[in-house]
C-alpha cells in the first residue's frame, strides 16, 4: 500500500450538513457534520482506488513507468 494525500473541498449543503468533494478523484459525498462528511470522503476515496486498482490490474499489461508532470500551480494550491 501507498500512502497518498487528496484535497477535498467541504460546502455547507442547503439543507443541513456538508456536501465534500475531492479535487483530484471523481469524488463526492456529505455528511451532517464536517467529520462526518471528511469520514465518509476518505471511505469513498478509499473504495474508488481499490475499484480502479483492480480494473487496470486487469487491463494493462507491458513496462510500468512513471512520468513527471509541471501542472499549474491553482490546481495544487
Amino acid at each position: 500500500m501507498v500512502t497518498r494525500k487528496f484535497t477535498v473541498f467541504l460546502e455547507p449543503a442547503e439543507e443541513s450538513g456538508f456536501i465534500v468533494k475531492c479535487a483530484e478523484l471523481p469524488v463526492a459525498t456529505q455528511g451532517e457534520t464536517k467529520e462526518e462528511a471528511l469520514k465518509n470522503i476518505k471511505e469513498a476515496i478509499e473504495g474508488y482506488l481499490e475499484v480502479k486498482a483492480k480494473l487496470l490490474g486487469r487491463k494493462l499489461k507491458g513496462e510500468k513507468a512513471e512520468v513527471v508532470v509541471e501542472a499549474p500551480s491553482a490546481l495544487l494550491a
